[in-house]
């Protein structure tokens, strides 16, 4: 059911797991302007902070590299105090990472929420070699953090029926029914979609890049009131292509490194759409329309796998 239009979005569950700590934002200094972009995961994430840092500076030659320009304030794996440092440093205009749902965010009237959205069929399947190639130094880093709370992030197994059965009817949190071992797609969507009328929430989808990403830039920057020389999009464009953000993460890839077998090349591994058709089958896709039906309302459901194209 949606919410009354006068109604303010409000914090109504705590997001606590082997990757998320929604608590650390109680910690957190807002200033007017600051811009959080949060995506439930694999939707083109580090592609917006990308683009976000090009739009904040201009005249910059490159943007900043997402991990510090917009570092993930929710994640327990980066130590709190580290992060809080890297913003309070920051006298320029700010941009912070979330993996959140909205239900699990504070709401600030004068910030503005960037939400990206993607099929959750691709999501699945950048999903799976995302977390099909996790190191084992990674395993080990994410689950012997002290406080986490639950089980611990589980080693994948190469059962991609089983994997997808898994992901689209079980999940990590008791409020949601999908998304397991990590957390729900589809509620993170849902509870952004439900708020999508105030003026400080722009949903862009993650085809709508592919197939424009000019004309989404240009989008972004007119939300975020952004000043672009008409002579600089041509370099910022280019700045935000996947082959150009692949490029300069494989020449700073230590962490990735760390994280996946292949680092970078793994990380920025196809950026495409419609691989999971020749891999799901028609009992796998009436899982994923009753994960739908069950979930999303029919207008939130369409634009999650269409877009606005």
């Amino acid at each position: 059911m949606m919410r009354p239009e006068a109604a303010k979005p409000e914090r109504r569950h705590v997001y606590q797991n082997h990757h998320l700590d929604s608590t650390r934002w109680d910690y957190f200094q807002q200033r007017p302007g600051d811009v959080i972009v949060s995506t439930s995961y694999k939707t083109g994430t580090t592609w917006m902070q990308t683009i976000v840092a090009a739009l904040l500076d201009p005249h910059g030659d490159n943007p900043q590299a997402a991990l510090i320009h917009a570092p993930w304030l929710d994640s327990r794996t980066f130590p709190l105090e580290l992060v809080l440092n890297q913003l309070a440093a920051q006298t320029s205009r700010r941009s912070v990472k979330s993996h959140l749902p909205l239900d699990g965010l504070p709401y600030y009237d004068d910030a503005k929420y960037i939400v990206v959205g993607r099929d959750p069929r691709d999501v699945f399947m950048s999903l799976l070699n995302h977390w099909g190639n996790h190191t084992p130094g990674f395993y080990q880093s994410i689950n012997a953090v002290p406080g986490r709370v639950g089980e611990p992030f589980p080693v994948f197994e190469a059962d991609i029926p089983q994997r997808f059965r898994d992901w689209i009817t079980r999940g990590w949190f008791a409020w949601e029914s999908d998304g397991y071992p990590y957390w729900s797609h589809l509620h993170h969507c849902k509870t952004w979609w439900e708020f999508r009328h105030l003026p400080n929430i722009l949903l862009v989808h993650y085809a709508d890049l592919l197939a424009d990403l000019e004309g989404q830039m240009r989008r972004v920057g007119a939300y975020l009131g952004t000043d672009v020389p008409e002579s600089r999009w041509p370099h910022l464009v280019n700045a935000c292509t996947f082959e150009t953000m692949k490029r300069q993460a494989e020449q700073g890839a230590s962490q990735m490194n760390h994280v996946w077998k292949g680092g970078a090349q793994t990380f920025f591994f196809k950026g495409t759409n419609g691989r999971w058709r020749d891999v799901l089958t028609d009992a796998d896709l009436a899982l994923f329309t009753s994960a739908m039906q069950r979930t999303l309302p029919g207008d939130c459901a369409a634009w999650l796998c269409h877009g606005n194209g």
